[in-house]
């Protein structure tokens, strides 16, 4: 049966009561008369979190997590920003709302909005997986649920975080004993830092790239543990030894630039959720994938929609015709909002490299994946070596 598009299923569901519609500028709350992550400049914008494909320049007044302040100034700063705890409840023009951790990122949340008697949540991103850098996921029960489904297909299930990092100190640990240096390609915010909180800090020196330290020293100003760590800059390029036993984490726009010169023999891998599938490994070109992404997988999808209580639920970036299908399959009522969020389109680098997946693409190369025989399995098992 052909995929129903996107446009008939929003529009089947939008409803002159709805406490969120679509707008040209983003989500928006008619009652509260405020955005969510608006994509072109609004009077008032509730962020849930700083990833740039939901936290944008042009607002005149901004409202996020307390948590995330210092990630967000960081990257737009000097911005008219107010905060709130999480739990803690604000009126909006009668609307009251609160923001409740979504485990995605350090200050990531999920905002709850309630009107007269009802009550819709925002999910932004989200991850069930545990992390060290941010507070976890916690399911807030509502009459509608916004989910994103970056990763709504059957195919994607992470393994064990642990079993991921063991994979990675694993690999590290080898380098080191050959005396290679091991350049570990992520985004540059959160998953960077999860990385260097989860690792084995004790294999060897720990070197970043420029672009992913002004996000380390936001997460350390935010009382995030992370380990020592000293920028490639810092080292002369005649004393390239220095590096023969270290991890250098470095965002995905510095893949085959002249910036990997410096640390002569070299092992590279990229962490990320899309490594589950071979097509994205292979046209990264890296020694290893590691399977590690900071959002839900399949089953974590479904555990999150269903500890929502929720009878109605909108989709809004990802798989979302196949997610759309599953939930009415489920007897939910469901349907989407066309954004402009991107699956996994965090910054590469300060500098502006953009990592983006079309979501086409990324449901074609799923479906056939998941035709292949032990498509779960893998034919390599880079995050449990």
């Amino acid at each position: 049966m052909a995929s129903e598009p996107t446009s008939n299923i929003a529009a089947e569901h939008a409803g002159p009561g709805d406490l969120v519609i679509a707008r040209p500028e983003g989500l928006y709350c008619p009652p509260g008369d405020f955005y969510i992550d608006p994509w072109q400049p609004v009077g008032r914008a509730v962020i849930t979190h700083a990833h740039s494909d939901h936290a944008r320049f042009g607002h005149r007044h901004y409202l996020a997590s307390r948590a995330g302040a210092n990630v967000l100034l960081s990257r737009l700063p000097d911005i008219s920003l107010q905060t709130l705890a999480y739990g803690e409840r604000l009126d909006i023009n009668g609307v009251t709302v609160s923001l409740h951790p979504a485990g995605h990122v350090l200050g990531s949340a999920q905002l709850r909005i309630e009107y007269r008697g009802c009550v819709w949540v925002a999910s932004g991103d989200y991850k069930l997986d545990p992390d060290p850098t941010c507070d976890a996921f916690e399911p807030v029960r509502c009459d509608t649920f916004i989910t994103e489904s970056t990763f709504g297909l059957p195919i994607y299930r992470w393994d064990p975080p642990q079993a991921v990092f063991d994979g990675v100190d694993s690999w590290w640990r080898h380098n080191a004993s050959e005396g290679r240096a091991s350049v570990l390609f992520c985004y540059s915010f959160g998953k960077a830092q999860r990385v260097l909180a989860s690792v084995d800090a004790g294999i060897g020196p720990i070197f970043c790239h420029g672009a992913v330290e002004p996000l380390n020293r936001a997460y350390r100003e935010a009382g995030v543990r992370l380990p020592p760590v000293r920028l490639v800059s810092e080292i002369p390029p005649k004393e390239k030894g220095v590096f023969k036993e270290a991890l250098i984490v470095a965002p995905p726009s510095a893949q085959g630039s002249a910036w990997l010169r410096r640390f002569g023999d070299y092992s590279d891998a990229f962490a990320s959720g899309w490594m589950r599938l071979r097509g994205a490994r292979r046209r990264r070109g890296v020694d290893r994938g590691f399977v590690l992404s900071d959002h839900a997988d399949w089953p974590a999808l479904q555990t999150a929609i269903e500890a929502t209580g929720a009878e109605r639920v909108i989709v809004t970036h990802g798989s979302v015709e196949p997610m759309v299908r599953w939930l009415r399959e489920q007897g939910l009522e469901a349907g989407a909002f066309a954004t402009q969020y991107g699956d996994d389109a965090v910054e590469a680098d300060a500098l502006g490299g953009v990592e983006t997946v079309s979501e086409s693409a990324v449901e074609q190369a799923a479906v056939e994946a998941s035709l292949e025989p032990g498509a779960r399995a893998l034919d390599d098992t880079e995050s449990r070596s």
